[in-house]
């Protein structure tokens, strides 16, 4: 059996003969606001119920801006485990998601472990965040960590890192088209997948209070009318948009207090400045947005006047 690692007191690591410097934890996580099932449902995939039985690594997907980070934090929160969070992007190398080689002042290379390995040798819990907008290539330098084996290869540092048995994982994925496809093999391994969607509008409202209890009553409303209105059309505007809508109307609220912006007038001009002014009507923005995702009755041809669309002999039947 391989001997766990012993850490010092300036983070850093001994491996095979390397030295490995240790990232930072992410300090304090947020508290989760809202329905707890899903809670619920994540902390179930980070049990161990057997000694021989292993954690599982799931994916959290949803659209942008609605807490599958901050699920994933207070999972960590929960379970009094210190948090890391690696941000995944198109071009991340697998040497950025494992260890990287630094030259230091003397001239040598000093060798840094990324958030992950860190988690790994800490027993810490790994967030991969907006994980499909990662290559195959840094996937692949994953996939032995994701199954039985738990455990990764640096090709950089020449060693190989077994997690710690404490170590959890999960991946973000948002649901846009600036995303790579992730492989099956990889797929198969991040399971079970937990969809999050809009908070209802009780939720919506405590998440608003939490992040700015200092807001006025009637803008938290304006803004929860405004969301919840915006979910229902399938517009993917989301609890982020509105902390952001509120910030910038509250700082135009006291920017000039000899010459105050009545709130209305405040809270209109932060969602055009935030949104855009399409954001002012969100039905006819929903429908022109069908329009463009092709989702319009077809032109009308000579049969519709002649039979009915249902009617056998309509020549698109």
């Amino acid at each position: 059996m391989r001997k766990k690692p012993e850490i010092s007191a300036g983070r850093t690591v001994v491996i095979d003969g390397v030295t490995l410097h240790l990232a930072q934890p992410i300090a304090g996580s947020q508290e989760w606001i809202g329905d707890r099932e899903i809670l619920r449902q994540l902390l179930a995939c980070w049990l161990v119920v057997d000694e021989k039985d292993l954690p599982l690594s799931p994916r959290i997907t949803g659209p942008p801006g609605i807490g599958k980070t901050t699920l994933a934090m207070s999972g960590a929160r929960e379970r009094k485990q210190d948090l890391y969070i690696f941000q995944c992007t198109a071009d991340t190398r697998p040497e950025d998601l494992l260890i990287t080689p630094v030259l230091a002042e003397s001239g040598s290379i000093a060798y840094h472990a990324s958030p992950l390995v860190t988690a790994m040798l800490t027993g810490g819990v790994c967030v991969l965040d907006e994980g499909n907008r990662m290559n195959e290539k840094s996937w692949a330098s994953l996939a032995s960590l994701l199954d039985h084996r738990r455990c990764v290869e640096s090709i950089v540092a020449g060693v190989l890192i077994t997690a710690h048995p404490e170590f959890r994982c999960c991946v973000t994925m948002n649901e846009d088209a600036s995303t790579y496809e992730v492989p099956d093999y990889i797929l198969s391994r991040l399971q079970p997948t937990l969809n999050m969607g809009f908070p209802g509008k009780d939720d919506e409202l405590a998440i608003l209070r939490y992040h700015l209890p200092f807001a006025p009553a009637e803008m938290l409303a304006m803004t929860v009318e405004f969301l919840q209105q915006a979910h229902q059309l399938n517009l993917e505007y989301s609890v982020r948009d509105g902390i952001h809508i509120l910030q910038y109307a509250l700082k135009r609220l006291a920017q000039d207090p000899a010459h105050p912006l009545s709130k209305d007038e405040a809270w209109r001009e932060a969602l055009i400045k935030v949104l855009s002014d399409e954001a002012l009507d969100l039905e006819t923005l929903a429908r022109r947005r069908q329009r463009a995702l092709g989702d319009q009755p077809l032109p009308k041809g000579l049969g519709d006047f002649f039979f009915e669309s249902d009617d056998p002999l309509h020549p698109g039947r």
